[in-house]
């Protein structure tokens, strides 16, 4: 994508459908006179009367325990600079985002027009009554040090500068772990910081508390080594200055054990790596090019253990590892502050954490066999969905042992269940998908791309490395759209119709022939119809010219299954084909079968549909919880249609007694737990949370899976096709450009699976 594109993606990102990327929305019923009237006049009357009698009654009757404001004055912008409070709020929007998908926390980001520190700290003072805490983001240096530590004073709320802690929370976490693998102590390692701003300052600070040696500490600025003797230094930089007598990075980094870099790119040469101690250690965190590039510093030392701030590369220094769970547990104990014991707990909870079995999820997002402790895992990954689990207790518990807590955790188990529950409207899974999907990206043929929204989604697929695209379509129509789009990437159009494409057409068509010669098809059909783009992308992807299929954008479902089934065929040990539709609900990712094939299968068809769903469940990285679902629960009823369900459900407990299914169960049973648990403790799915529903027809399936995607806002990845032997996916007809998207990370993720599966079948011949 070009420059100018990406910039007027990015700008339509933001403007569209709605500006901005957050909004307040209602947490109560609002839909009588009688709501409104308990919600505004006279009803709220009687909670701020309560809050009169006892400040403290705030927390139970409003939302300033969940949440957090978000303060800058625009003054140190990312890689933007002092741009203005104004050109910084899209920053600070994005940052409450995260907040929210990685903790649930509610955010309001305010951005202060001012630079004087007075001015500053009265303004956030004078508003904290709102806030259960305060994130201070992107204010300059010296600044941000007397801002932040003003408000700590002052307030009794937690206040937290990120870009000062975040960075050194995350990276004392992983050097804790990286000398551990090196066997040195923190104590005697001699530590290079190449950067004297407000992050090097927080990090040369906490590793400190962690054990380091002030004296084995040399901090650079751009000026070279802050040395004693240079004059005019802040109180930060003399605090760091060293006594020896050296001047340049190069001379620093001689024999030094560590690298902190938080400075520029490209600073590190290789013969400064050379200079540094057996196994040294180098965070390069510059972003978005690090100070010495990931594979040449690999390159240049075998014994290297490195951490960067990208996410191409193994160890990425990630503030979102911070941040959001720091503030759920000091919100969740009513914290007054974010002090020193809070923050080492997150380090050593971090720490801690990477040291543990890694979740299956996390190993397919990340498309590792079996990610372990070592020199490439340090520090956990972003989406490692433990995070909420550990970190935020460390700190809760931490917040009350060091008596800044106003609410004291009895229950840990019970908080811990508590903060796994609240991601569950979270849509990681989606960024988990597409993350595995450009660890090895694969050829996929769009069938329609001469279809607006469906080139849309192959340029993003493109852009983002899911995928190879291949543009099946009339080729003038395909770059004429390409232009308008501004897709000017150099990708296949293939054109089924056109001569030059005849005697490809024509070999196709021979295959096509010799399978059903004896069928009723003859050489001259065969070629008439290999013009027809879904038999012709079939032909691509049963011959290995390209490894996946997408189509159905804009033809009916039957209408395009039918050459899928023809040309493409079952998978080796599938009886039947069938489909699951993966949805995005509150209560978290829910996978429903079969959405849009079989009519009104037999037991057996049932059972068949419970396996398949049950391996695409697996492929996600979740265990399958499956309930296959009637009108009736537990024999009821004798009426046939809930009688195959029973069925189905004795023959899966019977053959396959590890599978966690049970049935026949009414819809509201299989989702409510303690209903369940209370009425049928008995059942396989008592005190489980069910993330899979096996309907009994095809009727039932689709008219769910489209009530909740219209009603609900729901978003639906599928329908997945299960049972085929090569990697096809069919959409929806008029299929959004992000389900388009979606649908060919998982058609990417199918072939990659095929393809290990046919590797392991062939090593065991």
């Amino acid at each position: 994508m070009s420059k100018q594109s990406k910039r007027r993606e990015a700008l339509v990102y933001h403007a569209k459908p709605t500006p901005g990327k957050i909004k307040v929305v209602p947490t109560k019923k609002y839909a009588s006179q009688r709501d409104l009237s308990l919600a505004y006049s006279p009803g709220v009357a009687e909670p701020c009367l309560e809050i009169a009698k006892d400040k403290n009654n705030v927390y139970k009757y409003t939302t300033k325990g969940n949440l957090v404001a978000v303060i800058s004055n625009g003054t140190a912008v990312l890689g933007l600079g002092n741009i203005g409070p104004e050109a910084s709020k899209p920053v600070m929007e994005g940052k409450g985002l995260l907040f929210k998908i990685f903790a649930d926390i509610d955010v309001f980001d305010i951005e202060v027009d001012t630079e004087n520190i007075e001015e500053f700290i009265e303004t956030v003072k004078n508003i904290a009554p709102t806030f259960g805490g305060i994130n201070l983001e992107d204010i300059k240096a010296p600044e941000a040090f007397e801002i932040e530590r003003r408000l700590k004073e002052e307030l009794d709320i937690p206040v937290m500068h990120d870009d000062q802690h975040g960075t050194a929370i995350i990276s004392a976490a992983a050097l804790i772990n990286a000398l551990e693998l090196a066997e040195k102590n923190i104590e005697d390692v001699k530590i290079v910081i190449s950067g004297a701003g407000a992050a090097a300052i927080s990090c040369s600070r906490l590793y400190q508390s962690c054990g380091a040696n002030l004296e084995n500490m040399v901090m650079l600025d751009s000026k070279g080594v802050i040395r004693k003797d240079r004059e005019n230094l802040t109180k930060e930089k003399a605090e760091f200055a060293t006594h020896r007598k050296i001047d340049t990075l190069e001379e620093a980094m001689k024999d030094a054990d560590v690298f902190i870099g938080l400075s520029t790119s490209n600073i590190v040469t290789p013969e400064m790596l050379k200079s540094m101690a057996k196994d040294p250690i180098v965070f390069a965190m510059a972003n978005p090019d690090p100070e010495i590039a990931y594979d040449l510093a690999i390159a240049t030392r075998d014994d290297i253990i490195m951490a960067t701030g990208r996410s191409d590369h193994p160890n990425q220094v990630n503030n979102v590892l911070g941040f959001p769970f720091i503030f759920r547990g000091a919100l969740d104990v009513r914290a007054t502050k974010i002090n020193e014991e809070m923050k080492m707990a997150a380090v050593l909870a971090l720490a801690r954490l990477a040291k543990e079995s890694v979740p299956e999820q996390v190993n397919i997002a990340y498309g590792e066999t079996h990610l372990t402790f070592g020199k490439e895992y340090i520090i956990p990954k972003p989406f490692d969905p433990r995070l909420i689990g550990e970190v935020p207790p460390a700190v809760a518990k931490a917040a009350m042992e060091s008596g800044v807590a106003q609410e004291s955790i009895d229950d840990w188990d019970k908080y811990k269940e508590s903060l796994l529950e609240r991601l569950g409207a979270d849509n990681k899974i989606v960024r988990l998908l597409v993350n595995r999907a450009k660890l090895n990206p694969k050829r996929v043929v769009f069938a329609e791309a001469d279809q607006l929204d469906v080139l849309k989604a192959a340029q993003i697929v493109y852009d983002e490395g899911i995928a190879h695209p291949i543009l099946l379509g009339r080729r003038d129509e395909i770059e004429k759209l390409k232009e308008e789009i501004e897709f000017d990437a150099d990708v296949p159009i293939i054109d089924p119709k056109s001569d030059e494409e005849l005697e490809r057409k024509n070999k196709y068509a021979e295959v096509y022939w010799q399978q059903r010669k004896r069928r009723g098809v003859t050489l001259y059909s065969s070629q008439k119809i290999m013009r027809e783009r879904n038999y012709f992308a079939a032909m691509m992807v049963n011959t290995g010219d390209a490894d996946a299929l997408i189509s159905g954008y804009s033809r009916s479902y039957p209408s395009v299954v039918k050459p899928m089934l023809e040309l493409i065929g079952l998978a080796k040990g599938a009886s039947r084909v069938a489909t699951t539709n993966l949805m995005m609900t509150q209560r978290g990712p829910m996978f429903l079968s079969d959405t849009s094939i079989n009519i009104d299968p037999s037991s057996k068809d049932l059972a068949k549909i419970a396996q398949m769903t049950s391996k695409v469940v697996k492929m996600f990285g979740m265990e399958p919880v499956m309930a296959m679902v009637s009108y009736a629960n537990f024999g009821s009823s004798t009426n046939e249609r809930a009688s195959k369900v029973r069925e189905a459900v004795s023959y899966l407990h019977r053959y396959y007694p590890g599978m966690i299914v049970d049935g026949e169960l009414q819809t509201d049973f299989a989702l409510n737990s303690e209903m369940l648990q209370d009425i049928f403790p008995f059942s396989k799915l008592a005190g489980r949370k069910v993330n899979t529903l096996i309907f009994p027809n095809l009727d039932s399936a689709n008219i769910t899976y489209k009530l909740l995607k219209e009603l609900n806002k729901a978003d639906s990845i599928g329908p997945i096709m299960m049972g085929m032997r090569k990697p096809v996916h069919i959409l929806q007809l008029d299929a959004s450009v992000d389900e388009i998207v979606n649908m060919t990370a998982i058609a990417v993720i199918d072939a990659q699976q095929k393809e290990k599966w046919e590797l392991e079948n062939q090593s065991t011949k």
